[in-house]
């Protein structure tokens, strides 16, 4: 075994925010369980990650109950899971130490957050030596509103506003940085199978 799939934030914590009904994929769910199916088939290593916000009153604490994956997930005995405090999977985690003690050396990356903790954590593997993969349709976003917008507005407001980022652009926007500098782009069929 020399790879390893890492689940990046797939938690019930997203589903609480505002602009989740605006998420470019919906069915993130059922794309990770594809890739976590064919991992294990492989025999590659599953990485579980949660990000937590502890104390801060927001959905990522903790103690709102939300910090758990999606429900449909389930990490198999011997799977890492694993709970960092900063947007990457690798400054406030062992998820360095866990990957070499096991001799992986490539990696697929999916999870929330295409163009924040996916791309940071595929930014921050490659740098540290790792082949990565970064599985575009098993991440899902939401829309960036502009810097200037209002911070008062609702989110679907926001959303029709013509500086706000669409979800389309965030993932072309992000495929293009890391596309053959930080990681090779695949689909969820390429990696498991149509």
């Amino acid at each position: 075994m020399n790879n390893a799939l890492v689940v990046i934030d797939v938690q019930e914590s997203f589903r609480q925010l505002p602009d989740w009904e605006f998420v470019s994929q919906p069915d993130i769910v059922g794309q990770v369980n594809r890739l976590v199916a064919a991992a294990r088939a492989q025999g590659d290593l599953v990485v579980w990650v949660l990000g937590s916000r502890p104390g801060s009153g927001t959905v990522f604490d903790p103690a709102r109950g939300h910090v758990r994956l999606m429900d449909g997930l389930e990490p198999h005995l011997g799977e890492p899971l694993i709970t960092k405090t900063a947007h990457n999977a690798f400054t406030t985690t062992n998820l360095h130490q866990i990957l070499t003690s096991r001799g992986i050396r490539r990696l697929t990356m999916c999870g929330i957050r295409t163009e924040q903790c996916c791309e940071t954590t595929t930014r921050i593997a490659s740098d540290l030596g790792f082949d990565v993969v970064f599985a575009t349709d098993a991440t899902a976003t939401t829309p960036i509103p502009h810097r200037d917008a209002p911070q008062d507005l609702p989110f679907s407001r926001l959303v029709s506003d013509p500086r706000t980022l669409g979800v389309a652009d965030v993932v072309a926007r992000t495929e293009y940085a890391l596309a053959g500098r930080f990681a090779t782009i695949r689909t969820v069929d390429e990696l498991a199978g149509a």
